[in-house]
């Protein structure tokens, strides 16, 4: 039985409820407004997406002009975004490797990581070693844009540990379940086994199951601080309750993004 993350076809259709051109405009603009000096008077001209999965981000960057690249750890994903990127008329350049652990030799002006990948690294220092391999390709000036879950989900009186939504796709209807109320936060090591479950009909006919359970590192916003401390090699210059202008203290926040420039 494969998981949600070896069905990259899968993946990107419960993915595709988010505007990603409506996100990769957003983050071009804090682009303009918090890159360095030099780096702002300039249009992005590179961007590296890590833990890339199907590489939605990466292909909208390529469209626009941009010299992409998407890294991920799975090769099942790595193969589907090479393909959808070719498929789609856009050139990107696709790398298997880990978020925590990668030397490409070049640096970008902009590095992003998208959709709460970071719940995947699952100790500080993993976090830490993932913020260093980011400021290192960065270039003057350039920004470093990661995504996270709201601390909310987990801490708030009436937590969202549980999440569903459907999607229409063509011919293609999916429900998606991420998350269940039962899938308890362990106090110590803040990982709860999420579980994921995607009902998928196509044109009306038998509905194919994909279940999984999928670690979930949860990060507070201290949490967070404390890593960009330890890893001394990049300062926050901005955060954003969502791919507007909110901050993450906003009652309608229900992100947690943060924008990083190098020390």
């Amino acid at each position: 039985m494969t998981g949600i993350y070896d069905d990259p076809w899968a993946y990107e259709l419960a993915c595709s409820f988010r505007d990603v051109p409506a996100e990769v405009e957003v983050m071009l603009g804090w682009y303009a407004g918090h890159a360095g000096e030099d780096a702002a008077a300039r249009p992005v001209r590179t961007a590296l997406e890590l833990a890339a999965g199907p590489a939605e981000h990466a292909r909208e960057f390529a469209r626009r002009g941009i010299a992409a690249t998407a890294l991920d750890l799975n090769p099942s994903m790595c193969a589907y975004a090479g393909q959808q990127a070719k498929s789609s008329g856009v050139e990107i350049e696709v790398v298997e490797a880990d978020m925590t652990a990668f030397a490409l030799g070049r640096r970008f002006d902009l590095v992003v990581t998208m959709l709460d990948s970071t719940s995947h690294l699952m100790t500080l220092d993993a976090f830490t070693a993932h913020l260093d391999r980011a400021a290192e390709h960065l270039a003057d000036g350039g920004l470093y844009i990661v995504e996270m879950s709201h601390p909310r989900d987990r801490l708030s009186d009436d937590p969202t540990v549980s999440t569903g939504w459907t999607v229409e796709d063509g011919g293609v209807h999916a429900t998606v379940r991420w998350g269940e109320p039962t899938d308890l936060l362990d106090p110590v090591t803040q990982i709860a086994d999420d579980h994921v479950t995607m009902t998928i009909t196509r044109d009306g006919g038998p509905p194919r199951v994909i279940s999984d359970v999928v670690p979930y590192r949860f990060w507070t916003a201290t949490e967070l601080a404390a890593a960009i401390r330890l890893s001394g090699t990049l300062q926050v210059v901005a955060q954003y309750g969502d791919f507007a202008d909110i901050g993450i203290t906003d009652p309608d926040a229900w992100r947690m993004i943060t924008v990083l420039r190098r020390t």
